[in-house]
């Protein structure tokens, strides 16, 4: 099957590509590399070294003799995105190319701008490309279950059935997002929504929780393949966090009371999601919705979770709650359902003990990358404007653990942000990842 995956240079991309690839399929990417260029505009790097997705895509050709075609452009470029769709022809298009951060979008009024611009005309582009171009192409879009909330009703798989003075519809569930960006996702589904039921196009929403672990069976072949780890306080997710503060003797932080409830999945699942999704398309004119997650837990559970794994490892480490910096429940009913991609086939992945001390052994190797002042919290939820300005770094302490999680010989260092799609041009001239076209600087849309 041909499936392009855009923003198939962050974090859910990489993987998925990856795996996509190594199950048979034609995969292409497209990306432009801006989730790179927030970290240098934020001041931090992700924990792991990841090597620029021109080398990335070389080693997974050496070790495979799979290629990836990589297609370098914005997706809010129409006849870039255009240009593509006609080139690649893909059947699925798996659609990850957005400002995924709740706290990035909340930072000012330019931020939360940025994101609902990028995000609605990245897929409004995308719509009208499929419709143009592509009309039978089955678009997988990437949504969150923090559109619904936290309602003190059960969460259903994207309808609700709702009865009123004695008349019966399946409507909607009604959202209540949390951030700018939650409200950008919500905004793509109705826009997806409304062109199923008009143009008659095809898609499936993936409501996913929040992703754990970094390990798939692609990723672990080479180092050179080694996905995201985020731990910082605006792209960086709590159990990333909670692992590295354990392996740096700082308290786990808890925002208010922990009882904040979310879904959680295995990148593990995630990718094997999108596989189900692409292979199981929806039909014509049907917008289908998957809440994508497997099991829930609370903010405190989580906490528990990982000092109890870190102490067997021989870490003390304490709990610390702090003022939550952001506007939501502290403590709420929660039950979603999840079980239309185990009908379809989903063998989940349980957060267990071992999966945890991966993490936290993943901390422990890269401990010489972790910068303390990343994980603070400076924005504020209820403030229209936040001064978020890089702190000095603050290195980890080097006392813990010296073997056997030295880093391998040879293991390059992080890339300057800035000028990795200058690297990725040049490698990709000399490799069989050629890039397709060139990235504008800015805006753009590269998924987290």
């Amino acid at each position: 099957m041909k499936i392009g995956v855009l923003g198939g240079d962050g974090y859910c991309g990489w993987a998925t590509a990856l795996y996509l690839s190594a199950r048979g399929h034609s995969v292409s990417i497209v990306d432009n590399f801006l989730r790179r260029q927030w970290d240098h505009e934020l001041g931090v790097q992700t924990l792991t070294p990841i090597q620029p997705l021109s080398d990335r895509l070389k080693v997974w050709h050496g070790l495979t003799a799979k290629q990836i075609e990589l297609f370098v452009g914005d997706v809010t470029d129409y006849e870039f995105l255009s240009s593509y769709l006609q080139t690649f022809e893909p059947e699925a298009v798996v659609h990850f190319a957005e400002q995924r951060s709740a706290p990035y979008s909340m930072i000012d009024r330019k931020h939360a701008v940025f994101t609902q611009v990028n995000n609605l005309v990245g897929t409004l582009n995308l719509l009208f490309a499929i419709r143009e171009f592509n009309p039978q192409c089955h678009l997988v879009k990437l949504g969150t279950m923090g559109e619904y909330g936290t309602p003190n009703i059960d969460i259903e798989e994207g309808y609700l059935t709702v009865e009123h003075n004695g008349r019966r519809d399946v409507l909607p569930y009604p959202k209540q997002p949390g951030s700018f960006y939650h409200l950008s996702k919500v905004h793509d589904s109705h826009n997806i929504m409304f062109t199923c039921r008009a143009w008659g196009l095809r898609a499936t929403d993936l409501n996913q929780g929040v992703v754990f672990g970094t390990m798939t069976d692609e990723v672990a072949l080479d180092e050179g393949l080694i996905n995201r780890f985020d731990y910082d306080e605006v792209f960086g997710t709590v159990l990333n966090r909670f692992c590295v503060q354990a392996v740096t003797g700082k308290p786990l932080t808890v925002y208010g009371k922990g009882g904040q409830t979310r879904g959680f999945l295995d990148i593990r699942d995630t990718v094997r999601c999108v596989e189900i999704a692409c292979l199981n398309p929806a039909l014509e004119g049907e917008f289908r919705v998957f809440n994508q997650f497997t099991e829930q837990f609370s903010v405190l559970e989580l906490a528990h979770l990982v000092k109890t794994a870190a102490e067997k490892l021989g870490f003390g480490v304490e709990i610390s709650h702090l003022a939550d910096p952001r506007v939501e429940a502290e403590e709420h009913y929660y039950n979603a359902k999840h079980s239309k991609l185990i009908e379809l086939g989903l063998e989940p992945h349980l957060l267990s003990d071992s999966l945890l001390d991966s993490l936290i052994n993943i901390a422990v190797k890269y401990r010489d990358r972790i910068d303390l002042s990343s994980m603070a919290p400076q924005i504020n939820w209820r403030k229209p404007r936040n001064e978020r300005r890089p702190q000095p770094a603050q290195t980890a302490p080097l006392g813990l653990s010296e073997e056997p999680f030295a880093r391998p010989e040879g293991l390059g260092e992080w890339s300057d942000p800035r000028w990795v799609a200058e690297d990725c041009e040049t490698a990709g001239a000399q490799s069989n990842t050629r890039p397709r076209s060139v990235p504008r600087a800015f805006p753009g849309s590269a998924r987290g």
